[in-house]
């Protein structure tokens, strides 16, 4: 195997990384560029770049990504109506692709060997996180610590980062890791490795508790166009300050939780709580627009297809010809979803108020229960009997005299 001598790293600057960067260097004999990716997880990521550089690292990028997460991940995903296994919006599994992909280009631009990330064995986000890497740059090494190293776990990373003089900050660890960006938080492990086990009071961080959640209920308009969001309330917005607009509306209302259990693509079950305020909005009004502008059998054929396209993104395969094939069928389906919803936010909810649109195919002509002039009542006898024609045909053969 060729030798490496320069390998990009994706970093955080919590103490994983930072042990990692070490390691790399140790281990490899490679230089070490640290890469930071701000995807809206709030954290200080010039801080983390400055931390790089003390802990010995040749260079380091700290880089704001978080309109392009937005505009050309988290947006793709909302056109697609992408939920996995019913209940998550892939917040953690759409950041990755972007992560990666600026990893690549920096790899490219520094002429590294290989890049490195601090994911587990276990979970999904090493396979995200090399599907790009391969689908983008097929020749790149990649390095996962996790899988290579003798350390199984944070007492062996604090000790190994004492031993080489890595600072390691002193914190009060929470009983549970998270990971963040501006479209979600996720929260795993430690005491929500239980099932039945609660999440601890106070963990959630982006929404109120919906019991300590206004006594008010507050109504809001989404308005889209070509099914991307456009404007809250009437006033039009740019991709990034309107997610950081509901964000804040969503998460005042306790409305955008989720606890579930979930099958990872390695294999195992996985029980995972999720925070997705305004996405949760997004979500909700988009399907409402979509009820009035979608034709019957399009948004049918759609739908069946929402499952698969969930679990391309989720299993790492952003970049996979036929995520990309089908993300161009789900662009053209939204061409006419073009509208307003309105919903209201109470104690943790959202519902549905009202949905309209110059493009809707719903005629109030004819579904009124009222007298019209649009459609025979009469005809739909026809149509029943020719829809039980196969029936009547079975039922003939299945049943013998008198039956």
């Amino acid at each position: 195997m060729s030798e490496v001598r320069k390998v990009v790293l994706a970093y955080s600057g919590g103490l994983d990384t930072s042990v990692i960067l070490s390691w790399i260097r140790e281990t490899y004999g490679a230089e070490v560029i640290a890469f930071t990716a701000d995807v809206g997880q709030g954290e200080e990521v010039e801080e983390a770049r400055q931390k790089a550089l003390a802990t010995g690292a040749a260079g380091a990028y700290a880089v704001d990504l978080r309109r392009e997460f937005v505009e050309q991940f988290v947006f793709p995903a909302i056109r697609a109506g992408a939920v996995y296994e019913g209940h998550y919006l892939l917040g953690t599994s759409i950041a990755r692709p972007l992560i990666a992909r600026e990893l690549v280009k920096v790899a490219r631009a520094e002429g590294a060997d290989a890049i490195a990330h601090g994911a587990t064995g276990k979970g999904n986000d090493q396979v995200r996180f090399e599907l790009t890497t391969y689908a983008l740059q097929p020749d790149l090494r990649v390095i996962a610590p996790w899988r290579e190293w003798d350390l199984r776990g944070r007492a062996d990373c604090v000790r190994y980062a004492q031993e080489h003089g890595i600072p390691v900050p002193v914190t009060t660890e929470k009983p549970y890791s998270m990971d963040a960006n501006i479209f979600h938080i996720s929260y795993e492990g430690g005491v929500l490795e239980d099932p039945w086990c609660a999440p601890p009071k106070g963990m959630w961080q982006l929404t109120h508790d919906p019991e300590d959640a206004p006594d008010e209920p507050r109504e809001v308009e989404i308005g889209f166009e070509a099914g991307n969001p456009v404007s809250v309330d009437g006033e039009d917005l740019a991709p990034l300050p309107l997610l950081e607009n509901l964000n804040e509306l969503a998460g005042l209302h306790g409305v955008g939780r989720a606890d579930i259990v979930e099958n990872r693509f390695v294999g195992m079950k996985s029980r995972g709580c999720y925070e997705t305020p305004g996405g949760t909005l997004l979500h909700l009004a988009h399907r409402a627009v979509e009820s009035l502008t979608l034709d019957r059998e399009v948004m049918h054929l759609r739908d069946q297809l929402i499952p698969q396209y969930a679990e391309m993104v989720y299993n790492g395969f952003w970049y996979s010809p036929e995520r990309m094939a089908l993300q161009k069928f789900m662009d053209d389906v939204q061409e006419r979803v073009n509208g307003t919803a309105r919903l209201k936010l109470y104690k943790g909810a959202a519902h549905v108020l009202g949905r309209r649109s110059d493009d809707s195919l719903y005629d109030e002509k004819t579904v009124t229960f009222e007298e019209d002039d649009v459609y025979n009542q009469a005809d739909a006898a026809g149509f029943i009997r020719l829809q039980a024609l196969r029936l009547r045909t079975h039922a003939a053969k299945r049943l013998g005299p008198g039956e």
